[in-house]
C-alpha cells in the first residue's frame, strides 16, 4: 500500500485551499499585506503566496526595477511573522520573464490536488484579456479580484471569478520609493523589517539614519 493511502473508515483530507499573490513588491507595503490577510480570512486558504515576480514584463522598461533579490529579501521580512502568509520565489528561480499560467503550473506540480487562487487588483484583472495566456490562467486557478467597496469591476464572459472586497488604502510603491528620497514620513506605509532590509542593502536612495529612528 502506498503511503499516500487512507486507511478503511478515514477520512481523505481536504484538498489545500492555495492562494497566489504575485507582485514586483519594489518595495512591499501595507497594503499587499493587508490585501492578502483579507483573502486569506474571507475564502479560508491554507497559505497566501507572496511571489517575487522575476522580471515583470508589463513593467520592463518603464522604469528600473529593483533587483530580485532585494526585493524577495524584502517580501520574507514582511511576512516573516505574519501566520500563512509565505514568500515565493518560483518565477526567481525560473528566470527570465514571469507569466502566472508558468507558475501555476510549478505550484500544481508542489501542491498536488490543491484548490488554488489567483489573487489580483481591480485594475490587473481589468486588464486581463492582455496577460500572456490568460486563458491558462482562469483555466488552472480561481480568479480572486481585490475590489475597493462601491467600485465593482467587469471581467470577461465566461472566467469564474470571486470578488473580495477589502479596505480602501491609498498605498502607491512609486510614492513609497520617493519617500525614501526625499525624507517624507513612511510611518505605517512599511513595516519595521521592510524598512531594515532598505536601509542595510542602501535601496532606493534611503538616508542611514532611517534605521531605528524616528521617522516621522
Amino acid at each position: 500500500m502506498s503511503s499516500s493511502a487512507h486507511p478503511p473508515g478515514t477520512q481523505r483530507p481536504a484538498a489545500q485551499r492555495i492562494g497566489l499573490f504575485g507582485g514586483t513588491f519594489d518595495p512591499p507595503h501595507v497594503g499587499h499585506l493587508v490585501t492578502a490577510v483579507n483573502v486569506r480570512h474571507a475564502l479560508d486558504l491554507d497559505v497566501v503566496i507572496l511571489m517575487v515576480n522575476n522580471v515583470p514584463w508589463q513593467k520592463e522598461g518603464s522604469r528600473q526595477i529593483t533587483p530580485a533579490a532585494d526585493r524577495l529579501a524584502m517580501v520574507a521580512a514582511a511576512v516573516d511573522d505574519v501566520a500563512q502568509l509565505v514568500t515565493g520565489r518560483t518565477e526567481i528561480d525560473h528566470g527570465g520573464h514571469s507569466f502566472t499560467a508558468d507558475t501555476l503550473q510549478t505550484l500544481a506540480q508542489e501542491y498536488p490536488g490543491a484548490e488554488l487562487f489567483t489573487i489580483v487588483g481591480d485594475d490587473a484583472a481589468a486588464g486581463l484579456h492582455t496577460w500572456t495566456r490568460y486563458d491558462e490562467v482562469v483555466q488552472q486557478s480561481r480568479l480572486v479580484v481585490v475590489d475597493r467597496p462601491g467600485d465593482p469591476v467587469d471581467l470577461p464572459d465566461g472566467v469564474d471569478w470571486i470578488r473580495v472586497e477589502v479596505p480602501r488604502l491609498e498605498v502607491s510603491s512609486t510614492d513609497l520609493r520617493a519617500r525614501f528620497v526625499d525624507g517624507r514620513p513612511l510611518d505605517y506605509l512599511v513595516t519595521e523589517p521592510v524598512l531594515d532590509v532598505i536601509v542595510q542593502r542602501g535601496l532606493y536612495g534611503a538616508r542611514p539614519d532611517l534605521a531605528g529612528a524616528d521617522r516621522s
